[in-house]
């Protein structure tokens, strides 16, 4: 049964945790940035004398990187300061350092905050989720793409390296305008350039076997996060005139329970249905929130163990209102 939830009351509750803290903004970048600075110098010294150390420290700068990453979430979502050409100018940064352009992620990125859960607004921003009775029309060799496609191999290994080639690439279209167009040629640029300097200043070893890496495994990090933040057994999916904002976001994101260590490294999106219910809360108020309304206990818990058994999901059944893998729909046919 779906649950649905008092339009003023939920309002009143993201408006009171909507509201950015400048200095506490400022401080988790200027914080982020010097670790991440200060992580690379230290790694690109070791690569010669250790570079077993190296390979350590790549992980912790893709930590520091995740949380780059989600400064930049942030601000396309206008909720790190109040003002919106400050967010843009950081947002544009932390993209460029992130292999993203800013403006293209952010109007991708609110298309599927408005659409999260709507079986007839899927598409943009989302991991591609077919329904059973759309996989099965599908012809055989359709079915096989899109079994390859959400194979977890694809998704997590080669999913990262789309991400970090394929965005530097736009042309035209429904998500993608001449704003769009330019700020993806404005990263590029900037991408060339930093990348030329790391190159004169440290040699090509910092940006191929340093930087890239830890980019790398910080998007594969957060593709898997975002895997789980929607694709669970129990997701919310309803069609149209039935779908409701306020329950997708609640019960169709989940609740990600992570040692405190790593909600810290990635920006307590694991609170992931109070920042789909509120947007405008800044990722430092986001488990205040949760633990502060009890409207929030309404979302599913996954643990990362849990997180993992997710993975073999891959089809939505509008019959069972569930997300099924491809061996539950074998096993439906045999019994059938």
């Amino acid at each position: 049964m779906t649950v649905r939830f008092n339009t003023t009351e939920w309002r009143a509750i993201v408006t009171r945790y909507a509201t950015a803290e400048v200095t506490r903004s400022f401080g988790q970048l200027a914080l982020n940035l010097s670790a991440l600075v200060a992580t690379l110098y230290v790694a690109y010294r070791l690569m010669e004398p250790a570079p077993w150390a190296t390979a350590l420290l790549v992980l912790l700068v893709s930590g520091f990187l995740i949380r780059t990453f989600i400064i930049m979430h942030d601000c396309a979502h206008g909720s790190f300061t109040p003002w919106p050409k400050v967010n843009d100018a950081i947002g544009f940064v932390t993209g460029v350092l992130m292999l993203t352009p800013y403006q293209q992620w952010r109007r991708e990125h609110a298309i599927h905050h408005a659409s999260a859960g709507d079986l007839e607004r899927r598409g943009t921003g989302d991991i591609d989720t077919l329904t059973v009775a759309e996989y099965e029309a599908r012809s055989r060799f359709g079915k096989l793409k899109y079994r390859l496609y959400r194979n977890p191999v694809v998704l997590f290994v080669l999913g990262p390296l789309h991400l970090m080639v394929l965005q530097r690439f736009r042309v035209p279209g429904p998500v993608t305008g001449p704003a769009q167009l330019w700020n993806v040629w404005l990263t590029n640029i900037a991408l060339a350039a930093t990348a030329t300097i790391f190159i004169l200043t440290a040699g090509w070893q910092s940006v191929v076997l340093l930087y890239l890496p830890a980019v790398y495994i910080a998007g594969a990090i957060g593709v898997g996060l975002f895997y789980v933040q929607h694709q669970f057994e129990e997701a919310y999916w309803q069609r149209g005139a039935q779908w409701d904002y306020a329950t997708a976001a609640i019960t169709g994101s989940s609740f990600l329970r992570l040692p405190r260590v790593l909600n810290w490294f990635t920006g307590n999106i694991g609170f992931h249905h109070v920042h789909h219910l509120g947007p405008k809360i800044p990722n430092y108020k986001l488990r205040q929130a949760h633990e502060e309304n009890g409207i929030f206990a309404a979302a599913p818990v996954l643990t990362i163990r849990t997180a993992i058994r997710t993975l073999r999901l891959s089809l939505y059944d509008e019959e069972r209102g569930k997300l099924i893998g491809f061996r539950d729909l074998r096993a439906r046919r045999t019994a059938r």
